[in-house]
């Protein structure tokens, strides 16, 4: 059964340590000289929705596509926590994080979405959540979340102050650095304890005559 997302999904920039690690000089220049104070988030937008064991279309001009595992809290009701879910947020490779550009982050089929909800009591803390990346079955990344910047409560606690978040809503944790690249005919499988394996393959996209 694929679960589509019923409100609007959110991704959530530099809330890992590495993460922000990495891009610390770049954050000292301007215009900024300051790592961000809030959350920095995009949207996802339905066109880039691909479920659990689809192909997702890879145009031509883009020879590498980059892997962002991660996990989402789903809201319910009141601004509580209904459930996570397994996400591979895929992306042309940029330089731009503080800008999130739509041109690289939200080609159609750019969101692959795990077909399995997981109550906060199935799963437990979010801080214990692990995650594994495998092309064509070799793995390549391990996400560990207890290395966030803000746990999933202070995200969204953080995120509440300055926006309302509905029922049916995803908000991303975050994709931690490290994220690897694939290309046409690789398979892409994200698995996490008591999340299952989210699953999908990237194929060329056709030519529209």
């Amino acid at each position: 059964m694929h679960v589509m997302p019923q409100g609007t999904v959110y991704g959530t920039l530099l809330n890992f340590r590495g993460e922000v690690a990495a891009l610390a000089a770049l954050m000292d220049q301007p215009p900024y000289k300051a790592a961000p104070q809030a959350p920095v988030l995009y949207v996802k937008p339905a066109n880039t929705w691909s479920a659990h064991g689809t192909t997702i279309p890879v145009p031509a001009r883009v020879p590498e596509v980059e892997i962002g595992a991660t996990i989402a809290m789903v809201m319910g009701q009141a601004g509580a926590v209904a459930a996570y879910v397994l996400l591979n947020d895929l992306s042309i490779p940029h330089a731009s994080f503080f800008r999130p550009p739509v041109k690289f982050k939200c080609l159609d089929g750019f969101l692959g979405i795990g077909n399995r909800q997981v109550t906060p009591a199935e799963v437990g803390e979010p801080a214990q959540f692990t995650l594994e990346v495998r092309i064509n079955g070799v793995l390549k990344q391990s996400v560990h979340f207890g290395n966030l910047v803000r746990n999933a409560s202070q995200l969204l606690a953080d995120v509440s102050e300055f926006m309302t978040l509905h029922p049916g809503d995803v908000l991303m944790l975050g994709c931690d650095v490290g994220r690897p690249l694939a290309k046409v005919g690789d398979r892409i499988d994200i698995s996490a304890p008591g999340f299952g394996t989210l699953s999908n393959t990237l194929v060329a996209e056709e030519v529209k005559s």
